[in-house]
């Protein structure tokens, strides 16, 4: 049994295997997902797990050089959005609509579903590199 970090075995996979630039989403409950990209559902009830929560946990493991969020963040869900700024710091925020958003998410590695229903808790986690 593995001691620490992630222990849900498809999520460290998916982080194990990220190269540079490579993208993963978290993402709330009702954001679609596209079919040939890798579903990791985490959501058991509203609000478990949250969209903070598996952020947080996601970036003990993952190097993170940008990440994206669609601008209906910042007007719907502000609160969520300035949570999300404050765990990523020192990561700049690219702010898109959200349909485009949703476009980015075809290039993802997978998305990790949430039990969050909170309107557009959604972020695009971009790999760095960490040397």
């Amino acid at each position: 049994m593995k001691k620490i970090g992630i222990l849900n075995s498809e999520i460290s996979r998916v982080i194990s295997e990220l190269g540079h630039t490579d993208k993963i989403v978290i993402a709330d409950a009702g954001l679609p997902i596209p079919p040939h990209v890798k579903r990791i559902d985490l959501a058991l009830k509203e609000g478990v797990p949250s969209f903070l929560e598996t952020v947080e946990t996601i970036l003990q493991e993952m190097c993170v050089q940008n990440a994206y969020v669609a601008q209906e963040m910042g007007s719907v869900s502000r609160i969520k959005l300035q949570e999300l700024t404050a765990t990523l710091p020192g990561v700049p925020i690219r702010v898109m609509p959200h349909e485009e958003l949703k476009a980015l998410t075809h290039q993802a590695k997978a998305v990790i579903r949430t039990g969050e229903f909170t309107s557009y808790a959604n972020v695009v986690l971009e790999a760095g590199v960490i040397f």
